[in-house]
């Protein structure tokens, strides 16, 4: 077998018949299913899913630390400097977050294609220690604002990089599957926070958190680079080696996968994608509109909110159940959702799963701000005063299942290779927007026009959230980007043809092509 294979298309193929290739038809799956996919190459993908994801766990951790921490520092004996921290402190801690992930979408924007994933690595691991030293180290409330500005640097970085990462290194048939994993990790890390807050004290919490880190980038230096980067890169014989680990030394994959990533990048090798790319037609200006409109809606329906301040929400709703007991229930049923997600991702569909985690979260949410109406005209709600632990879990449940797990799955899949980068450091830049302009009014809203007004308003923008999904995302279930994009774009798609080499000594057909005759049933 030759070291490069080529695709051509059907005149090139007609044109060189009588060489030594055969050609195949690509229009079904060949090595990604049933007997033809490996279980150890899967193995080492989901490997390095988990590994990759870490950096998740660390940015859960740290983005929910304030859920059991603020209740501590507003005491009068709070364990940072003398003096408790007042209101607009505590909007600030919660809000700083959206702003420097921004700066970390830039980073990432213009580094990305530069210096690769493992300096993006060491990037959020020592963001993430440092973020805990200052905790640990705080004397007065700017230590812990600068904390938080470095946990959202560790936000954006992980939630541009590691998507898109998972995506390049995995298989159609197991995308989905680990890009959950993110999902998974960060609400893992939640749970953790709830309960390292609630049983230790506030700074052997901070020792606690350090681990993550650690473990993260010891891990990520055994790691492959991506392919597709190498590739990019013009690196053919290190994306060969990358591919070939990745898949188990599989070579008749590694080059099938080849040619199809050196046909996607072929016209934009060496190029930089800049904004006017993200117009340049209907299928991206399309998978731009998904992509914002799922990473926005991801905080406009008020997730920040729940998680920045579980036990404060639950104080103010009077819940039978004790605020800490609550938000450590609230976190486990996050972990429930996110392994739902992880379970059916690749039998409902994103598609399905979105659209019933939005109606879920707005049937919470309309349910939450009744039951917050009602209490503010002093009805006795005693008999049902368990309702706020089930609107929220119900909450929880749904995001972790469906919005929260599937947007960057999505967005990863259905940008084009070259602007993926690009298209997904704009759709998350609306997503941390919406995050500190969320987390930052919310306060002052609940203050101004009470609780239930801000529950009602976050049921509303997730109706419009559901509402262009609706309209707009395709399938994307085991799909290639190159059908989804094709899809986006209107078009019908046609029988794609792949170049198959033969045994040149013999003229028979080699064992690729013998594989791919078994696997989609051709007769050549």
């Amino acid at each position: 077998m030759k070291e490069k294979s080529k695709t051509m298309d059907v005149e090139e193929f007609h044109s060189y018949q009588s060489s030594s290739y055969v050609v195949m038809d690509k229009s079904k799956e060949m090595s990604d299913n049933g007997t033809c996919s490996s279980g150890r190459r899967r193995l080492r993908q989901t490997a390095a899913a988990i590994i990759a994801n870490l950096s998740g766990i660390a940015g859960g951790m740290l983005s929910a630390w304030t859920a059991p921490i603020i209740p501590q520092l507003v005491k009068e004996t709070t364990p940072v400097g003398t003096q408790p921290i007042t209101e607009n402190e505590i909007s600030w801690l919660g809000s700083v977050t959206g702003l420097t992930s921004l700066i970390a979408l830039l980073f990432y924007a213009v580094a990305v294609k530069k210096i690769g994933n493992r300096i993006m690595a060491w990037a959020i691991a020592i963001s993430a220690a440092s973020s805990w030293l200052l905790i640990y180290f705080a004397q007065n409330f700017y230590y812990l604002l600068v904390a938080r500005g470095l946990a959202g640097f560790v936000c954006g970085i992980t939630f541009s990089m590691i998507p898109v990462y998972v995506c390049e290194i995995a298989e159609d048939s197991i995308r989905g599957q680990l890009g959950s994993f993110l999902s998974f990790g960060f609400n893992l890390g939640t749970l953790a926070s709830f309960i390292l807050g609630a049983k230790l004290s506030y700074h052997a919490f901070a020792l606690c958190g350090l681990v993550v880190p650690v473990a993260f980038i010891i891990g990520f230096i055994f790691l492959p680079e991506s392919p597709t980067h190498l590739l990019r890169r013009g690196h053919v014989d290190r994306a060969t080696s990358s591919l070939m680990w990745l898949r188990n030394n599989d070579r008749t994959t590694v080059d099938y996968e080849l040619m199809q990533l050196e046909r996607q990048l072929t016209h934009n090798l060496g190029k930089s994608a800049g904004l006017k790319d993200l117009f340049r037609d209907k299928g991206t200006f399309m998978a731009l509109i998904i992509s914002v409109t799922l990473f926005a809606g991801q905080h406009t329906s008020g997730y920040a909110i729940l998680f920045s301040y579980t036990t404060t929400i639950f104080e103010m709703a009077k819940c039978s159940v004790d605020p800490d007991i609550a938000s450590i229930i609230i976190a486990v049923i996050q972990i429930v959702g996110s392994s739902t997600s992880s379970l059916t991702i690749e039998n409902l569909g994103r598609r399905k799963l979105v659209i019933i985690a939005c109606m879920g979260m707005i049937i919470s949410h309309f349910g939450f701000g009744t039951f917050l109406i009602l209490q503010s005209h002093d009805y006795d709600l005693s008999s049902v005063s368990w309702l706020p632990l089930v609107t929220m879990s119900i909450f929880a449940l749904a995001f972790c299942a469906g919005l929260g797990p599937l947007t960057s799955t999505v967005a990863s899949e259905i940008f084009s290779a070259d602007i993926v980068s690009l298209g997904l450091s704009i759709s998350l830049s609306t997503e941390f927007i919406s995050n500190f302009l969320t987390t930052l009014a919310f306060p002052y809203m609940t203050v101004a026009f009470g609780m239930h007004v801000s529950f009602f308003i976050l049921a509303l923008f997730t109706g419009f959230t559901l509402t262009i999904i609706v309209f707009l995302l395709p399938e994307t279930k085991g799909r290639s980007k190159l059908d989804i994009f094709e899809e986006l774009n209107g078009k019908t798609r046609k029988s794609e043809f792949m170049a198959v080499p033969l045994n040149e000594e013999s003229g028979e057909k080699s064992e690729f092509v013998q594989r791919a005759i078994e696997c989609n049933g051709l007769g050549v």
